[in-house]
């Protein structure tokens, strides 16, 4: 047993989480979840969703890697696109950047050139067609058959190890190559190195600049059995490739497994002798989609849509890929200052995508993984007093600053108000406080003017707007810790965003330091990175003040009036303009964006106005039309699991909408019945009737009592009992 799996145990065991890899029944036990997962929904359109074996949070992604470095390319793979350069370790999963690919080991016969190689040219270096209709990829193992090599790769994984297995033609010139040149789009090395440790062995690292700055990756490499020779291919000091040569009969399978560090190639070696002593294929295989299954498991859903099973699945499956562990089964690991610390009681995460995350994934974590979220709170606050602030956009303990706004505050804030424990509530509030107040990517005009000015500062809008989310998480945190006066300030501080709220148009504009309105404006115009919005324009960017419902019904005049305008919204014509749009505004319903994060909340707005039946509508409205079982089956980036994750919370039938909020707010349940695993045992969800023409809430009941409420609280959600719709084909206002 891997020491992730012992803290998830041991946290299972602390917080009474008996029920937690079982969900509530024995039939659920029995039953085999990752038979429900389609890992390839989202490899095709703009989804970028990893392909390959890993387990559940793990530091190694194992799977193919392809010739493209553009940006349907970011994790790798493209359902469009065949081309394999190797399989490589680490994979984003649905990011709209590209980075990582570390460590990419390709098996070959005879000579090639050490290069990424081109379709136009077979010749022209490292590459091979796949053979898709033979690929087979399940959660924890991923095979397919390389063309021109005439060699089926396999392989699966554990946290920190990633094993191969090669079958090869008999050959006296086949060889495995290991690529320490090639990663993923914008990354490319700085110092590599590796080294022969004995007959058997390999060691070494990648250094890398991407969109991570400085990527330090180590590993360790074993084979089953000795190689005749090792030849290296170095530049400027750099062994960019390694040659490993070997003798292979006819069917012969070869075994190699790579453990990876952020630490060291020792600390490689440790994770390695850990995790994967043996050379037993098929009980690492079964280790890891049993690790698959428990997770799954912690959503039990019943339902005669087998499709929809298979995209909550699938979603469930996504929404746990990452964060990835960054750290050595000893605890060891690199922080934000490139200093190596030892002995710090928790496991410390990577990749947090937090722009998108913090919407929907880390409150679903919430719900089904509470052991988890101590680990991300301080994993987030270390990284506070490494680098002087909660992280932004964390890449392989570096940070990327993508995106807008004070995302780590909002996910630090939610850990607080839920009551969360196993961490320093004081230091994590003092971490949120000072992010927020730092005079950097704009906050210091925001200080300055009350507002970010559009002629001072690119994509204003988004940025104030994101800023003021952020400032309302923190005065939701300082509101639990009684801390009266913070709590004032950073709830006035979250209105700044009603600086761009035009009466005339009702709709945020970009205001300049003057107070003008800038113009001209076009509220369906985008600009990818050079206007007041970030991937999005006027008609999306009105409504991102989730912190502050109540103003934006001051705005409006009445929710009347609100409810008016969100049809307004609904009913525009579906257009970009701009000769430079954004490619991530997409899977629009009128000007709704589901194919983009800032618009995720909206449909909720609906239910909070008191028009939960509109809510209904377009919750099923995207069930139908966003979310599919086939490759393009996603509207927009997977995102790090926030897709996904919306699909997964809103199917259980509510939503957090607020951020750092304790309230999830009804829309309207996709399954005949769901078993949550919480952490006081289970949260059984049942829909009494629930159909595409049944889905209006008539009335809920929690626990056998009549629940008047618009939305759930999530200590009624973390304590488990039963929670019924009664579900009809009427539009109904159920709630006070």
């Amino acid at each position: 047993m891997n020491r992730i799996s012992r803290v998830i145990l041991a946290a299972a065991s602390v917080l009474g989480l008996g029920v937690l890899l079982t969900a509530c029944s024995d039939k659920a036990k029995e039953t085999d979840y990752t038979t429900f997962v389609n890992t390839k929904i989202g490899s095709g359109g703009h989804g970028h969703v990893f392909v390959g074996a890993n387990v559940p949070f793990g530091m190694v992604q194992l799977g193919p890697t392809s010739i493209p470095q553009e940006w349907d390319w970011c994790s790798g793979y493209h359902d469009s696109d065949r081309t394999v350069i190797g399989f490589s370790h680490t994979h984003l999963e649905g990011t709209g950047i590209g980075d990582l690919f570390d460590v990419t080991v390709m098996p070959v016969i005879g000579e090639v050139k050490y290069a990424r190689g081109t379709e136009d040219d077979p010749l022209s270096g490292l590459w091979s067609y796949a053979d898709r209709t033979k690929e087979v990829s399940v959660p924890g193992y991923y095979s397919v058959p390389l063309e021109r090599y005439g060699v089926t790769a396999e392989m699966t994984a554990t946290a920190r190890v990633g094993l191969h297995r090669y079958t090869f033609p008999a050959s006296e010139e086949a060889a495995i190559v290991f690529d320490l040149r090639n990663g993923g789009c914008w990354d490319s090395p700085y110092s590599t190195h590796i080294e022969k440790v004995d007959g058997n062995t390999l060691r070494g690292w990648r250094y890398s600049r991407g969109w991570a700055k400085n990527q330090k990756v180590f590993f360790y490499a074993v084979f089953e059995k000795p190689f005749d020779d090792v030849q290296f291919e170095t530049v400027r000091d750099n062994e960019l490739y390694a040659r490993v040569n070997i003798k292979t009969a006819e069917g012969e399978k070869v075994m190699l497994k790579v453990a990876l560090s952020p630490v060291s190639m020792e600390g490689a070696q440790k994770n390695m002798e850990a995790e994967l002593p043996g050379w037993d294929f098929e009980a690492t295989c079964k280790a890891a989609h049993d690790s698959w299954n428990r997770e799954l498991s912690r959503i039990a859903v019943e339902t005669k849509d087998a499709e929809a099973r298979t995209i909550f699945y699938t979603s469930l499956y996504h929404t746990m890929i990452h964060p990835a562990l960054f750290c050595d089964v000893d605890g060891a690991y690199r922080g934000a200052d490139d200093q190596v610390r030892t002995g710090e009681n928790f496991v410390n995460y990577t990749i947090f995508s937090l722009w998108d995350t913090y919407r929907s994934a880390h409150p679903l974590m919430d719900i089904i993984h509470p052991e988890m979220v101590p680990d991300i709170v301080n994993t987030m606050v270390k990284i506070y007093d490494q680098q002087g602030k909660l992280p932004v956009w964390h890449l392989w303990g570096n940070e990327t600053d993508c995106m807008a706004g004070n995302p780590g505050a909002i996910v630090v804030g939610n850990a607080i108000v839920k009551g969360y424990g196993g961490f320093d509530k004081e230091h994590a509030f003092e971490a949120m406080k000072n992010s927020v107040m730092l005079d950097e990517r704009g906050q210091d005009l925001r200080k300055q003017y009350g507002f970010i000015p559009s002629d001072l500062y690119n994509e204003s809008v988004a940025n104030d707007m994101e800023y003021a989310i952020a400032d309302g998480a923190v005065a939701r945190a300082a509101k639990y810790l009684g801390k009266k006066e913070d709590a004032d300030f950073f709830t006035e501080r979250s209105h700044s965003y009603r600086a761009y709220m035009d009466k005339e148009t009702l709709l945020a504009r970009g205001r300049l330091k003057d107070g003008s309105w800038r113009t001209p404006f076009n509220p369906f115009m985008s600009n990818h990175r050079e206007q007041d919005y970030m991937e999005g324009n006027a008609w999306q960017y009105t409504w991102l003040a989730p912190q502050d419902f109540d103003g934006l019904v001051e705005f409006y005049g009445s929710k009347e009036k609100l409810v008016s305008q969100l049809d307004t919204l609904f009913a525009q014509e579906s257009r970009v303009d701009g000769d430079n749009a954004s490619p991530d505004i997409s899977g629009l319903i009128g000007q709704y964006v589901h194919g983009n994060e800032p618009s995720h909340h909206i449909i909720y707005f609906y239910t909070m106005a008191g028009a939960p039946a509109k809510a209904a509508d377009k919750v099923w409205e995207v069930y139908n039309t966003m979310y599919f079982n086939n490759p393009n089956g996603l509207a927009g980036n997977e995102d790090e699991g926030q897709m996904s994750a919306w699909y997964v919370l809103s199917s259980l039938g509510f939503f957090q909408v607020e951020p750092a909020g304790t309230k999830y707010y009804f829309g309207s349940p996709r399954f005949d019945k769901a078993c949550v695993a919480v952490k006081g045992g289970t949260l059984t969800v049942e829909a009494e009737g629930v159909s595409d023409t049944n889905r209006y809430i008539q009335s809920i009941e929690l626990n056998g009592s009549p629940y008047t409420k618009s939305y759930i609280e999530f200590s009624d959600i973390e304590k488990g009992g039963t929670l019924v719709y009664h579900m009809g084909s009427e539009p109904k206002v159920w709630y006070e």
